[in-house]
């Protein structure tokens, strides 16, 4: 059992890379901001070193394991489920509040049941592993049913952070689309949510739906076998975060209009339409929980057009925790982004390298997205266009995790160039794993 005390809280950073310079008439900034905590969680990816554990009131989880009828089948796979979810139960750090739910087409709670939240010890812990012995497989899929019980236990303890971990093994098909975008409406922002598809019976933009709007991450485990390693890594991501409700906010000056913010690594998220306004000229867009990471954002703002020799603040970039009354607790790093105008043509046309990286990166996603699509549409020859782009953008960026998934759905015939042949026959969780790890980005060497 891995059982951790409560890390420190981490430090903020902000840093600002971009070209501030500008042609006359120019109007685009752009700017990759990279935020990093230290001194959190979790270091360089490991799990703090094992401490004495206290109590911790800090935090509450919520497992949601599916349990309909599917998941008999094969029989292990209901047994992996089982094992997994008591291996990230073994995780739980003493002092944490937790619940596991089983979800078919309702939600159920396993333990420990009534309404409430168990808070993890060794007993607790050992109560929960033998309940999830008596989990069964029988019954249909309602995820929003399970994303709305896990909201209401969350939020029956005082806690700063509240994480769901959710598996599922189908599709959504006892509950309409828009029952389920209710229910991800309903709980975005009051807790951020890790969503694993098992096998290959499950629809990938679901999941990714439901990661996306809770803001977690979604992947696959298309053998079963690998539940209980990746149920283990999430927890312990989980038991790091020590920051939650984190909100970017970008103040710009008068004239000046945000074309768009969004997380650029690990993964690419769009985060403009979730703006909320923060007070004059000032917006905050939601990052969620930290612990010990660094994450980079890419914000494009256009400015009023300027004579030569000028230059102007575009935007402050600031972190901040809003609070319940309407307040905000500033976290005390902020960044700024600079525009100046001049006549120098190789000051204004040169692209930063980190912005350059990252556009492509996100072109790279919806590449492989669209290629997608359409191969499954039978569109051929529009599919190896996006897909042969998509080779070219991972080539020459050095995301060699994705270019290996591409290579087991097209056969490359020059990256360089993005020349490809779609695969005849492609196994389906190699198609899965490509569409489900599309946004993950490698970082720009700095």
């Amino acid at each position: 059992m891995a059982n951790f005390s409560k890390p420190s809280v981490p430090r903020f950073s902000v840093d600002v890379y971009q070209n501030e310079y500008l042609p006359e008439g120019g109007r685009e900034v752009n700017a990759i901001v990279t935020v990093t905590s230290t001194g959190g969680g979790t270091l360089a990816g490991a799990t703090a070193a094992p401490r004495p554990a206290g109590p911790d009131a800090g935090a509450a989880v919520a497992l949601m394991v599916d349990c309909s009828g599917s998941m008999d089948y094969p029989p292990t796979k209901m047994r992996n489920a089982r094992d997994a979810t008591a291996a990230a139960v073994d995780t739980l750090r003493d002092g944490v509040h937790f619940a596991v739910i089983g979800g078919t087409h309702v939600a159920k709670e396993v333990y420990p049941g009534g309404g409430r939240l168990a808070v993890a010890d060794a007993v607790t812990r050992e109560q929960a592993k033998q309940a999830l012995r008596r989990l069964s497989a029988g019954g249909g899929t309602a995820i929003g049913t399970w994303l709305r019980l896990a909201d209401r236990l969350l939020f029956s303890a005082d806690v700063a952070i509240r994480h769901g971990i959710l598996l599922t093994d189908g599709r959504n098909e006892h509950e309409s689309p828009e029952d389920l975008k209710a229910a991800l409406d309903a709980c975005a922002g009051r807790f951020t949510c890790d969503a694993r598809g098992v096998g290959t019976d499950w629809e990938v933009k679901e999941v990714t739906s439901i990661a996306s709007a809770l803001l977690g991450t979604a992947d696959i485990v298309a053998d079963p076998a690998g539940l209980a390693a990746d149920f283990t890594r999430m927890m312990e991501t989980a038991m790091g975060k020590e920051v939650a409700d984190v909100a970017l906010r970008v103040w710009t000056p008068v004239g000046t209009t945000i074309k768009f913010v969004k997380q650029v690594a690990p993964t690419v998220e769009e985060l403009t339409g979730r703006r909320t306004e923060s007070g004059p000229r000032a917006g905050d867009y939601p990052t969620g929980s930290w612990g010990d990471e660094s994450r980079d954002y890419h914000v494009c703002v256009e400015v009023p057009a300027a004579g030569l020799g000028q230059e102007m603040l575009a935007a402050r970039v600031s972190l901040v925790v809003p609070q319940p009354d309407g307040s905000a607790q500033n976290l005390g790093a902020q960044g700024l982004v600079r525009a100046v105008w001049t006549d120098d043509m190789t000051a204004s046309t040169s692209i930063n390298p980190q912005v350059a990286h990252y556009t492509g990166q996100a072109e790279l996603a919806q590449a492989i997205q669209e290629g997608l699509d359409l191969r499954k549409a039978g569109d051929i020859d529009g599919a190896t266009a996006k897909l042969g782009r998509a080779v070219q953008l991972a080539g020459a960026s050095g995301n060699a995790d994705t270019a290996k998934l591409l290579a087991k759905v097209v056969d490359v015939v020059d990256a360089a160039t993005g020349t490809v042949r779609l695969k005849a026959k492609v196994a389906e969780a190699d198609e899965m794993t490509l569409e489900t790890r599309s946004t993950k980005t490698v970082r720009v060497k700095k």
